[in-house]
């Protein structure tokens, strides 16, 4: 098993990418941290993987919590070797003048500052094991931005921008630190942002070149990788799985907002 042995921290992990990566990593034969706000959903996923998983209340944009989770990590498990930043929000589409300033306040306190969270009390646990592998969850929208989704654009655009900094300060540690670039996904996050919209949905899959919407699961393979033995080389690396997207030419996403 190409985890075996490992010890993973999964934020956001009661649904969509978090829990698809939960699942494979413990297949895999980790041991796997469910960090998730919402309790109920994280200790659903946690049950369903059974005795290598454990579901922990995390907010990522609190700290206390983050290092409360950290802790019985390392209480429960001995340690960290895989630290997946996953947790993430979304806006809804609208013009980049429009949205509430308390909303851009929460998207980059859980979308960036969450990754300062979990870097400053997960870094003595990585260290205390010889090193280790981050994955941060990105974006295509931090790549290539979409009009009307400027905030969260941005956001995704500074995890690009951290992970390329992360790689280079904590190499000398052994610690590989890269990020996935998803597009568009059949995932939560897809129902807030487009909920019912069939015009917004046909927009989105036109620039997709594969046709389709990401899986969870694709995103939780990319992440395996990532994370293994195989990437023992691989560091600053964002990688997209958006099915071409970031490739593709045509109409613009959301490009209806005002």
């Amino acid at each position: 098993m190409r985890l075996a042995g490992k010890i993973a921290f999964v934020s956001g992990a009661g649904s969509g990418f978090g829990a698809a990566i939960a699942r494979l990593f413990a297949a895999e034969g980790a041991k796997v941290v469910l960090a998730e706000r919402d309790a109920a959903a994280g200790e659903r996923v946690a049950g369903e993987i059974g005795a290598a998983a454990l579901a922990v209340q995390t907010d990522v944009a609190d700290a206390a919590s983050v290092a409360a989770a950290l802790d019985r990590t390392k209480a429960v498990f001995g340690g960290l070797d895989i630290l997946v930043n996953n947790a993430g929000i979304a806006q809804k589409p609208m013009a980049v003048h429009a949205i509430d300033e308390a909303e851009i306040d929460r998207i980059f306190a859980i979308n960036i500052k969450g990754l300062y969270h979990t870097l400053k009390h997960g870094l003595p646990l990585l260290e205390a094991r010889g090193g280790g592998a981050i994955v941060n969850i990105a974006s295509n929208a931090g790549m290539r931005p979409r009009p009307g989704m400027a905030w969260y654009n941005a956001s995704k655009a500074a995890v690009i921008n951290l992970t390329y900094t992360m790689a280079a300060e904590l190499a000398r540690k052994k610690i590989r630190v890269n990020a996935i670039a998803p597009s568009m996904a059949e995932t939560p996050m897809k129902d807030f942002i487009i909920g019912g919209d069939a015009k917004a949905d046909a927009a989105v899959l036109r620039t997709i070149p594969l046709g389709r919407y990401a899986q969870a699961e694709d995103i939780a393979r990319a992440a395996l990788y990532l994370a293994s033995e195989e990437a023992a080389f691989v560091t600053g690396a964002i990688l997209p799985v958006d099915g071409g997207i970031s490739v593709q030419t045509g109409p613009e996403l959301f490009e209806h907002a005002h």
